[in-house]
């Protein structure tokens, strides 16, 4: 990887606060075991630090991106609605994209679940990621404004499950992701 590349990147995980870049280091840790060969695409978004793993340089090809946000990590997988999800955990309603917000890092990612997930998503990639390629890190974008990358002072420290997240608690008054019985009945 190049050295200049890895440094940008250590920087940008570094505008977040220790706690959360220390897990974003153990997560990119476990993507970059898991998939070697992989071809990292660097994004300073605007609303996130995105970071997508596919065998090439195109965009289209990524087959999973880790996106940070100032209080969570998540892992987004392209191609989302054809992975097979029995244990739902895969947050998301839309025609490409579906998430799952790693709320203990590393942790969550190693779960079966998860990895089967993962697992069925490699496989899909075409064309797949050579293991036995040297891995290297594109800074694609960097946006000129950006969120702030940590939370507010006064913000509430909540955990993602405030949000809805599939691996922790929900809160009573955000529906579930696939909305109420009577919503789903009404998209038939």
């Amino acid at each position: 990887m190049a050295a200049s590349a890895a440094k940008q990147l250590d920087g940008f995980i570094a505008k977040f606060t220790p706690d959360l870049a220390k897990r974003v280091h153990e997560v990119l840790a476990a993507c970059r075991t898991r998939v070697p060969g992989a071809i990292e695409l660097v994004y300073d978004n605007y609303n996130a630090l995105a970071i997508g793993f596919g065998p090439t340089e195109k965009t289209g090809d990524i087959v999973f991106s880790i996106a940070v946000y100032p209080r969570w990590v998540s892992i987004f997988f392209n191609h989302g609605p054809e992975l097979p999800d029995p244990d739902g955990l895969l947050i998301g309603s839309g025609s490409m994209v579906r998430h799952i917000v790693l709320d203990d890092g590393a942790t969550t990612l190693a779960k079966r679940a998860v990895d089967r997930i993962l697992s069925a998503a490699l496989a899909m990639s075409d064309p797949e990621i050579d293991p036995t390629a040297k891995s290297r890190i594109v800074i694609k974008m960097i946006s000129a404004t950006q969120r702030p990358r940590r939370p507010a002072v006064n913000a509430s420290l909540a955990s993602p499950a405030r949000r809805g997240s599939r691996t922790g608690t929900k809160t009573a008054s955000r529906p579930s992701r696939r909305g109420t019985a009577s919503s789903r009945a009404s998209r038939r």
